[in-house]
């Protein structure tokens, strides 16, 4: 039976797509992203059993060689992850297909559709599209929610089953990307394009991250490509907050009004129809 790391899932989301959508977190990620706002996503636990003594609500047990969460007992105060020296979490849940079945069919008459995302839900392709059909089967739209550092061949294998896809788009030059989340953006664009050609692409998205990168360019060179791609594909323009984001990244500025505003007038200027800020 499929299986898949589940980070966790939201019943409710107005932000992840069209509608109210439920969102299904994947574990596990191939970005290493400097100021990366969930790092607890990135790797599986090692069961390492440093997190036990952090949890004060006795949530965590060690058995049978494993860290063990209980999820009646937790309190989501996440001290077990501030103590993970992997920055990992103890609270992913291994489910099959039916597990989450399970869960969308408590919500299906108040949501529209599904949407995975990550950590890089693509690493457990096979577990996204049975998943996928089975949502297809119950009346509810399928999307993705990708780095894009992936093959041409997930999309392909994904098939009618996926409905469409959002794409983190990181930094346009190539050399950035590959300092801020340790691989280069080739594969992204190639997600981008091809799945645009595909009528499949819903929206692109660009954190904004003063003193970081060069957001100018970024944002000049992604609408230029849509635009020529398809100016009804959204460009969403995501404000960096220092909330929950690495140590290193915690010093980092959020950008001002007047800079979000100049870029996504950057962005209309340069024929993207739909901008949004957010």
């Amino acid at each position: 039976m499929t299986k898949a790391n589940v980070h966790k899932i939201i019943p409710f989301s107005a932000v992840d797509g069209p509608g109210n959508r439920m969102v299904i977190f994947l574990q596990g990620c191939n970005f290493d992203c400097a100021y990366c706002h969930n790092p607890e996503t990135i790797a599986l636990c090692n069961h390492c059993a440093i997190c036990l003594k952090a949890c004060p609500y006795d949530a965590l047990a060690w058995e049978n060689g494993k860290v063990c969460w209980n999820e009646k007992l937790c309190h989501h105060c996440d001290h077990c992850i501030k103590a993970c020296p992997h920055t990992s979490s103890p609270k992913v849940r291994e489910m099959n297909i039916e597990d989450v079945i399970s869960h969308m069919e408590k919500v299906k008459p108040f949501i529209s559709g599904i949407t995975v995302s990550g950590g890089e839900c693509t690493l457990q392709i096979d577990f996204v599209k049975a998943l996928f059909q089975r949502a297809k089967e119950m009346g509810l739209t399928t999307f993705l929610d990708t780095n894009g550092f992936v093959s041409q061949d997930a999309f392909i294998f994904l098939g009618d089953d996926m409905d469409m896809a959002m794409v983190d788009l990181k930094t346009w030059n190539e050399e950035a990307h590959r300092e801020l989340t340790g691989k280069d953006n080739t594969l992204v664009l190639q997600s981008i394009r091809y799945l645009a050609e595909q009528h499949k692409l819903y929206e692109v998205r660009t954190v904004i991250v003063p003193g970081l990168l060069d957001n100018h360019q970024t944002v000049k060179m992604v609408s230029q490509l849509l635009s020529a791609l398809d100016q009804n594909i959204r460009y969403k323009l995501i404000r960096f907050r220092p909330m929950g984001v690495r140590k290193k990244a915690a010093s980092l500025e959020e950008p001002s009004d007047i800079l979000m505003e100049e870029l996504s007038d950057i962005a209309r200027n340069e024929g993207c129809k739909h901008v949004i800020v957010v």
